[in-house]
C-alpha cells in the first residue's frame, strides 16, 4: 500500500500532515511494521511549544523505543487520546486512526525540503 500522497516524509519515518493551520503528525507503515508491536505511545500535553528537531514524544514496541521529532517550531495542540489508549492502532491504522499529534504552526516551509510519498516509498518500501 503506497503512503497518502497527501502527507511529506522524514528519514526518521514521521509523516506531516497539513490540514489548515495545524499539522498532523504521526509514523508512517514501514516504521509501524520495523517496531513491530508497538506497547506505549507518550506524547508531551497539549500546549507544549516545540521548535525544529525537538521530540514530541515516544514510541515503545516489543523491540525499542523511539522518539518522534518534529521538522516545524509550534505548539501542539492535541494529542490523540486513542492512540495512546490504544498503541496497536500505530500498527493497523498509521495514517488514519494511527496519528499522534497535531502541530498549529506559522510556518510550514521545512515541509518542502521533506520526501513525498513517492520518493519516500522508493526508498523504504512496505513489505
Amino acid at each position: 500500500m503506497p503512503s497518502p500522497s497527501t502527507c511529506r516524509y522524514t528519514d526518521s519515518h514521521e509523516w506531516f500532515l497539513p490540514e489548515g493551520d495545524t499539522v498532523k503528525v504521526g509514523i508512517t507503515q514501514f516504521a509501524a511494521n520495523e517496531l513491530t508491536d508497538i506497547t506505549f505511545v507518550g506524547m508531551k500535553p497539549a500546549g507544549t511549544a516545540v521548535s525544529s528537531g525537538s521530540s514530541l514524544g515516544e514510541v515503545e514496541s516489543v523491540k525499542t523505543t523511539s522518539d518522534i521529532y518534529s521538522v516545524l517550531a509550534g505548539t501542539i495542540v492535541e494529542i490523540n487520546a486513542a492512540a495512546a489508549n490504544d498503541p496497536s492502532l500505530l500498527n493497523s491504522d498509521p495514517f488514519g486512526k494511527g496519528w499522534l499529534v497535531k502541530l498549529k504552526v506559522s510556518d510550514t516551509t521545512a515541509l518542502t525540503r521533506l520526501m513525498d510519498s513517492a520518493t519516500y516509498d522508493a526508498k523504504h518500501p512496505v513489505d
